[in-house]
């Protein structure tokens, strides 16, 4: 009965301890996708929200624009970016969450953005974002959906 109850008790540590490994590594994996939705908000003041969204999309990536049909492909989200110049503005974001799917191969990000007119620094536009990510073959995250809206609260 005793070699049993031991078994038993080994065998919950080990179930445990692969869950909680298990737990780390989607915490790990989140934070790293958040680090790769920021370091394209760095880009963005860097190179312009255009060179950034460029890099940041994936070729079969679709961006969701407010009063336009969904903007499919990377050669249409291309073609879309560099139809308005990105030149006399900033658009910078911070991810407020990240969640990893179980699989490792999606992820989200979401957060709030932040518009500033460069000749006056002064800021023009605020919202909220929602990125889907898919991690590559080279384990490299790129956007596969991309949507934000205007307006945020600010006192909530």
């Amino acid at each position: 009965m005793n070699r049993l109850l031991s078994i038993c008790l080994v065998s919950v540590v080990i179930i445990f301890s692969f869950i909680a490994c298990r737990n780390m590594k989607q915490k790990d994996e989140s934070k790293l996708l958040s680090d790769t939705d920021r370091y394209y908000s760095a880009l963005s003041i860097e190179k312009g929200m255009n060179a950034s969204f460029l890099e940041m999309f994936d070729s079969a990536g679709v961006m969701l624009n407010a009063n336009h049909m969904p903007i499919e492909g990377f050669e249409a989200i291309k073609a879309s970016l560099l139809s308005e110049s990105d030149s006399t503005f900033i658009l910078t974001w911070e991810p407020r969450f990240a969640k990893i799917a179980a699989s490792g191969e999606l992820g989200y990000t979401y957060g709030t953005y932040q518009i500033r007119d460069k000749a006056t620094d002064s800021i023009t536009g605020v919202g909220k974002y929602a990125t889907i990510w898919e991690k590559q073959a080279d384990g490299k995250w790129k956007a596969i959906l991309d949507t934000g809206n205007p307006g945020l609260d600010e006192a909530k």
